[in-house]
């Protein structure tokens, strides 16, 4: 295993475990029954600052980790 393959698995199990931990840490989504049921909570205050809110930050840190994990991958398949 190469230098560059190690540095590879390494970042790739630390995006995994801050993915793991981001979505762990999130609360349900009730805003999906809401919109069910045609109750939905978006006009509200927390509705319209939620990317500032603690679970925004949540829902931003699982999505770079998700797109870091799936470029890692790749890198990974294509660097052998």
């Amino acid at each position: 295993m190469s230098t560059i393959q190690v540095i590879l698995t390494i970042l790739l199990m630390l995006a995994s475990l801050v993915m793991i931990v981001s979505v762990l840490m999130q609360k349900g989504d009730a805003d999906a029954m809401a919109s069910l049921t045609g109750s939905g909570g978006t006009n509200s205050f927390f509705g319209k600052n939620k990317s500032k809110s603690m679970q925004g930050r949540l829902a931003t840190a699982t999505k770079t980790a998700a797109i870091v994990f799936v470029v890692l991958c790749m890198v990974m398949i294509f660097a052998k």
